[in-house]
């Protein structure tokens, strides 16, 4: 039986690897395009020259994101598809033995030696893999990560992230633009901040303040980095 609004297993992994991806995106495209238009501000006031890195790393930034979450769950993938076969060739070679170790990982999470025995003996006669992969890997057979979902997750928040810096520091006058990227990008991560904690059942206050800590630190850092650079070239 479930209850309203409580996370299960088959749509809370789904959710997870979105929320992952898509959060880690938007998270990075905001402070890393922030720190980059800050810096080129602190050293030029070239509009132009603003725009077309802000632009650069948008492209950079999202591809790059993309391409490292597919490369990095098609591994998990893999692994999760190796451990699977090794369970499949184990139950099939050792029947009685798999049957003897799940029960006893019901056994250590508290049933008594004949119910384990009983629960394991039911499970293998329904589907065996599945009750292997569940109870001694954490995997679900048919739900297995998906690289692309998490590419794309990634890309899509990257970029959607990195326009509000950039927006929001070539559209004000000079004297302004620093400012306006500073609290557009404080808002848009108080969001993220809140729409983690909301999707991850998790405390808000924690993720708001880790995103504005981090990305406060970013664009003071590069800015006067840009600043720096600026003086010294000029």
């Amino acid at each position: 039986m479930t209850h309203p609004g409580e996370p299960h297993r088959d749509d809370l992994s789904g959710r997870l690897n979105w929320l992952r991806a898509g959060v880690l995106g938007a998270n990075d495209g905001i402070v890393s395009t922030a720190g980059l238009v800050v810096g080129v501000a602190g050293a030029t006031t070239d509009r132009t020259a603003i725009l077309a890195a802000g632009v650069a790393g948008l492209v950079a930034g999202s591809l790059s994101m993309a391409g490292g979450e597919y490369v990095s769950v098609s591994t998990q993938r893999d692994t999760e598809r190796a451990a699977l076969r090794l369970e499949e060739r184990e139950l099939r070679e050792m029947p009685e033995e798999e049957e003897r170790e799940l029960a006893g990982i019901y056994q250590d999470k508290g049933l008594s030696e004949e119910l384990a025995a009983q629960v394991a003996r039911e499970l293998t006669e329904q589907d065996a893999l599945r009750a292997h992969a569940e109870a001694e890997l954490q995997i679900d057979p048919d739900n297995l990560t998906s690289p692309w979902q998490a590419a794309w997750a990634s890309l899509v928040a990257f970029a959607v992230g990195a326009l509000i810096p950039l927006v929001a520091i070539v559209l004000p006058p000079t004297q302004w633009r620093v400012w306006a990227c500073a609290v557009a990008v404080l808002v848009g991560l108080v969001l993220t901040g809140v729409v983690s904690a909301r999707l991850g059942s998790s405390r808000m206050g924690r993720a708001v303040r880790r995103n504005v800590v981090v990305g406060s630190l970013t664009m003071i850092v590069t800015y006067y980095v840009g600043l720096l650079f600026g003086v010294t070239v000029g």
